[in-house]
């Protein structure tokens, strides 16, 4: 039996509080708050083919220093998860890896949709969390840029009664933007290139699908006031549209390019400051309903190319728990807030079995951000002093300090 002694909960209440274990352990919590351990919808971990930058070892021990004990992993890997067989293989993979490291993370896999490939998916339903459809180009080949496959994947969802996620970016404005450039071929030109107009078009696009097959839909990584609004009307109109967002599109926006440079490249890009109030406005109003790191790491190497070369996205998921609990401490989040976001709503949303998977934060510790247990070496919020970090994160019956 694992027994936390003297920990806060979110109702301000100071209690003991068992979980099931084999081990018989205490954890002197006083001063520490208890929440729902954190759910992170929205990994890219690397498995298989690019485990160079990340693989399910050194993401696990991320995930863990966050707060975190469920990872959602996208399919976008080497080769892509398209087929029941890459499915089956990428999981032995998985499961490989962390029994290495003895860290029983739990994970959810999106099957991606592959135009050659859509009648593999009736096949993995009851197996993956749902399918993911990349509307624009990113890391890796998998993209769904044709009207014809679009409303294949959404009428298929539907009738399976499976969620599909989207990267809701549309690859034909993103080719004729890029062709008609005429300015410097910069990082900067990034937030250009993929205005928000490319993230509308294909926000609207997915959300009319939606309503005319009646498929659930998650829109990742909201990043603008204008996909909120389409999100909000969607929602008022009882549409099954739910919506994520990310650390970086809360946290940073267009002015990283002259610190970060190629590490603040990600898609959709970053947007201009006054965004942020819109994003955060649309958490207090819920119509985002969740936050996902898009942790997405890339090697120092690779992220230092030129525009054009360098790859788009970055690391976060050990960090994003932090990031929220100093926005409470700004009074831009409550606690609930919190735990909605990082808990909660993806519970509901997927569908998830409950556990009893808890972290303890310390809401006054402050600390400034000099490591990282992502393999890729590097993370976009080296050098933030944050107030609020998690101190043990308690998975399956076991304590693992942060």
């Amino acid at each position: 039996m694992i027994t936390i002694e003297g920990a806060k909960t979110l109702d301000g209440h100071v209690s003991t509080i068992t979980i099931q274990s084999d081990d018989d352990t205490i954890i002197a919590a006083q001063g520490l708050t208890i929440l729902p351990a954190v759910i992170d919808p929205h990994v890219h971990f690397r498995t298989p083919g690019m485990e160079y930058k990340e693989d399910w070892r050194t993401g696990a021990k991320a995930a863990i220093r966050g707060g975190c004990t469920q990872v959602f992993d996208m399919p976008n890997t080497k080769p892509p998860t398209f087929t029941k067989t890459l499915l089956n293989e990428k999981k032995a993979l998985i499961e490989s890896q962390l029994k290495e490291v003895d860290i029983p993370l739990r994970y959810q896999l999106f099957f991606g949709a592959d135009k050659q490939h859509l009648h593999e998916i009736t096949g993995v339903k009851s197996a993956v969390i749902g399918i993911k459809v990349f509307m624009g180009c990113s890391t890796g080949n998998l993209v769904i840029d044709d009207d014809e496959s679009l409303h294949a994947v959404f009428s298929l969802a539907a009738k399976e009664n499976m969620l599909v996620a989207v990267h809701a970016e549309d690859e034909h404005l993103i080719r004729e933007r890029v062709a008609n450039y005429k300015g410097v071929m910069n990082y900067q030109a990034h937030s250009t290139i993929r205005n928000i107009e490319v993230a509308t078009t294909a926000v609207a696009k997915a959300i009319a699908l939606s309503k005319q097959y009646g498929t659930r839909l998650y829109v990742l990584h909201v990043s603008s006031r204008e996909e909120v609004a389409l999100i909000k009307a969607a929602k008022e109109e009882g549409l099954l549209v739910f919506a994520e967002t990310t650390p970086h599109h809360l946290f940073f926006d267009t002015r990283a390019y002259n610190t970060l440079e190629g590490k603040a490249v990600v898609n959709p890009p970053l947007r201009e400051t006054h965004h942020h109030d819109s994003l955060f406005k649309a958490i207090q109003e819920n119509v985002i309903d969740t936050i996902g790191s898009d942790h997405a790491p890339h090697t120092l190497e690779e992220k230092s190319k030129r525009y054009g070369e360098c790859p788009s996205g970055m690391p976060g998921i050990e960090f994003m728990l932090p990031l929220l609990l100093n926005a409470y401490h700004e009074k831009r989040l409550t606690l609930s807030q919190v735990v909605s976001l990082t808990s909660k709503r993806a519970r509901d949303i997927f569908h998830l079995p409950e556990y009893d998977d808890v972290v303890l934060v310390d809401l006054n510790k402050i600390s400034t951000i000099t490591t990282t247990e992502s393999k890729c070496g590097w993370s976009p919020y080296m050098g933030l002093t944050l107030t609020g970090w998690p101190v043990y994160t308690v998975m399956k019956g076991r304590v693992f300090e942060c």
